[in-house]
């Protein structure tokens, strides 16, 4: 499903991704791990969008798709979480979700003062599909909170609720355990064995061992800007490699 050959990004003389090269299958759940300064994060950001590669090629779903904006690669049915949540603070929980889908009809003066039963229609399901959406992450009780009151963990799972109203293929978590309680953390790991089961494939960036070893069909380690191995979570933590650099021998 996605695919990055020989990718490259530097910030000034420093090399973060070095000619990195991984595959994420279909269906899959694959986790990207390594030691701070890596170069993971800066590998999602130029999936994402967010930066444009020094060279290298990125390709999803068979089309190449490197060096396209953010908003491109969204379109494209790519979505991506960040390490700190991006809520919109002075919004509800609700809100933050119908916000989310694009090209609106009342987004249109025109829609508004000539459709307006066409706009109340269209907002009626946006709303129902939020909802919905809500329910299954488990914040409908919320839906009128305002979002900055949330806590790290319910953050974390209105990311998830607010990339779901897109309808994604594939979904890129950015440390998705940092700063979740076990109890939040078993819900959310709940929610994406389900949606993985439904179809959606997941790239994942994550510290927690335990929660790489459970959730991870396979798993991909960086150093130093590199791909330095690539195995199930129990070759990983046996390789010498990824114990010296990783797990500090």
């Amino acid at each position: 499903m996605l695919e990055v050959k020989e990718l490259e990004k530097k910030f000034g003389g420093i090399k973060a991704v070095d000619k990195c090269s991984l595959r994420v299958e279909k269906g899959s759940i694959t986790g990207l791990i390594g030691p701070n300064g890596a170069g993971k994060t800066t590998v999602f950001n130029l999936i994402s969008g967010v930066y444009k590669p020094d060279g290298g090629e990125i390709w999803f779903l068979n089309e190449r798709i490197d060096g396209l904006p953010s908003h491109e690669v969204a379109r494209r049915s790519i979505a991506r979480t960040f390490q700190i949540p991006r809520e919109f603070k002075e919004m509800t929980v609700l809100e933050n979700l119908m916000l989310i889908p694009k090209r609106q009809p009342g987004e249109n003066i025109l829609n508004t003062l000539f459709r307006p039963g066409y706009v109340k229609l269209h907002e009626r399901q946006i709303m129902e599909k939020a909802m919905s959406i809500l329910e299954f992450v488990g914040l409908s009780h919320l839906k009128n909170e305002y979002a900055k009151n949330l806590s790290t963990g319910q953050k974390k799972l209105l990311e998830l609720a607010k990339i779901l109203m897109s309808d994604p293929k594939i979904i890129l978590l950015d440390e998705p355990g940092a700063g979740v309680n076990p109890s939040l953390m078993k819900k959310l790991v709940r929610k994406i064995e389900r949606l993985r089961e439904e179809g959606i494939t997941f790239f994942l960036i994550e510290h927690d061992m335990d929660l790489v070893t459970y959730l991870c069909d396979k798993v991909i380690v960086m150093n130093r800007g590199k791909k330095m191995a690539e195995g199930t979570p129990h070759e990983i933590k046996k390789d010498k490699k990824v114990l010296e650099a990783y797990l500090g021998g």
